[in-house]
């Protein structure tokens, strides 16, 4: 047997622990950089879905980038709300759930959301930075403490109550902690909100993805410009659709029948009411372009998902109606924008929902909702021709009060069928399928014999997703 030399045998023991010793002190190379996309949702409050597009603009900064054929943006327009109220809406938004699986259902229980899983607690979880800027839902917080809800990095969120849709003189909590907003011009909440929103995108950690929504006030009602825009849109032309004050309500619901009227002078005080909420979203468009500008800063923008939409429409009196919770398209409808880094700007007309915002969000980050899901994921809409069918009705529902009893509508691309608790039905062909194209729902067919194979199929489609 050969054998080695003990001086080789020590030298080389020796050598390898000085390699070892040295390996131990030289830095390891950092992780790669996350590359999942970031996510920022824009969430305005009681938009009305003829805001945008608009002609003449609304809008003006964030219409011409959702035009731009070199632009990004995906317009869908047939997107609607599945609860067109506001509590209900963010609900449903956080978790993917239809309302009467959230069991918020109303403004006045929002203590039912169940805040251990909602977008946030997944996204953080999968590493996500994640904030929320502005408001909330209905009633938070709930309980004595100013708490900050699981999943949430950033939290500048109004409290809600009395002041909870004031333009000036609210509270933020502030990481938990209160913070009174006067009525000085700097304290106007959209600017607030769009300052806050642009540090958040600067100060994110680096090399990780973050998640950020932002959900002004406007243009909610008390309808409140900023200084700079007072007066801005005097003058603006506010079309009268066919269905303001509709005069002939002989075959709508009793709920229906039972509005006033509207003379002249009621038409002139709501054309002032709408022009007034479109003052409002000037500083929203501000926020957007800020936004936008904020990501060009960082470079992140073209690694960013940008959504736009709003918690409900609202009803400037068409069918009489003045408000939200009707299931009239006026209430139902949102503007739905995407901008997807890697499409070109162009429309979409499939269905989509508010439901479906968490499964897209879960599937940009590259992980499963851990929670059941009532929407779909609209990733595969983003890019590209979808390679399944895609969905052929909506689900939308409201459980009602003093004004509107319950109903339940599927919303089709053609049409729009709806039961009432009351027994009442109604059948709006709104793209003209078998008689001329109603949509401005003008005409209930749902006793009109040549629809009745339309109405009983879409009543079957309606049973199926209500028990979904």
């Amino acid at each position: 047997m050969v054998r080695r030399p003990l001086r080789r045998t020590v030298a080389a023991a020796a050598l390898a622990s000085v390699v070892l010793l040295v390996a131990a002190f030289v830095p390891s190379s950092p992780p790669p950089p996350d590359r999942r996309p970031n996510i920022v949702l824009i969430l305005t409050d009681d938009q009305s879905s003829d805001s945008l597009p608009h002609e003449p603009p609304v809008m003006p900064q964030l219409q011409s980038m959702m035009q731009d054929p070199a632009d990004h943006w995906i317009t869908f327009s047939n997107a609607f709300l599945n609860t067109p109220l506001c509590c209900p809406s963010r609900a449903s938004i956080l978790t993917g759930r239809y309302s009467h699986h959230t069991g918020v259902r109303t403004n006045y229980d929002g203590e039912h959301l169940d805040e251990s899983s909602t977008i946030a607690t997944w996204l953080h979880s999968a590493g996500y930075h994640t904030g929320l800027i502005g408001k909330y839902v209905n009633g938070y917080p709930f309980g004595p403490s100013s708490y900050v809800p699981a999943g949430w990095d950033r939290w500048l969120v109004k409290r809600q109550g009395d002041q909870s849709t004031a333009y000036y003189r609210y509270v933020l909590i502030d990481q938990g902690f209160p913070d009174y907003r006067g009525d000085g011009p700097d304290n106007y909440s959209t600017d607030v909100y769009a300052a806050a929103a642009v540090s958040f995108i600067r100060s994110a950690p680096p090399g990780r993805p973050f998640f950020l929504e932002v959900a002004p006030t406007a243009p909610h009602r008390p309808w409140t410009e900023a200084p700079r825009d007072t007066g801005a849109l005097a003058g603006f032309p506010i079309a009268d659709p066919p269905s303001l004050g509709e005069e002939d309500v002989s075959d709508k619901p009793a709920w229906v029948q039972a509005l006033a009227p509207m003379d002249a002078e009621r038409r002139a005080q709501l054309r002032t009411a709408h022009r007034r909420s479109f003052e409002t979203l000037l500083s929203v468009d501000d926020l957007v372009v800020a936004v936008i500008n904020a990501l060009q800063v960082r470079g992140a923008l073209e690694n960013t998902v940008v959504v736009f939409m709003t918690d409900n429409g609202f009803s400037f009196g068409e069918h009489r109606w003045v408000g939200k919770t009707c299931a009239y398209e006026e209430c139902i409808r949102t503007p739905f924008l995407v901008r997807y880094p890697a499409a070109s700007s162009h429309v979409d007309p499939r269905l989509v929902s508010n439901v479906d915002l968490a499964p897209t969000f879960a599937e940009l980050a590259g992980i499963e909702p851990p929670s059941p899901v009532d929407g779909m994921s609209l990733v595969p809409l983003l890019r590209g021709p979808p390679s399944a069918p895609w969905r052929t009705g909506l689900l939308n529902e409201y459980v009602g009060d003093r004004k509107v009893p319950p109903w339940w509508e599927v919303r089709t691309e053609d049409f729009a069928y709806v039961e009432l608790a009351t027994g009442e039905t109604e059948l709006y062909d709104l793209a003209g399928v078998i008689g001329s194209a109603d949509p401005y729902e003008l005409q209930n067919r749902a006793t009109d014999p040549a629809y009745a194979a339309v109405r009983a199929r879409l009543s079957a489609q309606l049973a199926t997703l209500r028990a979904g």
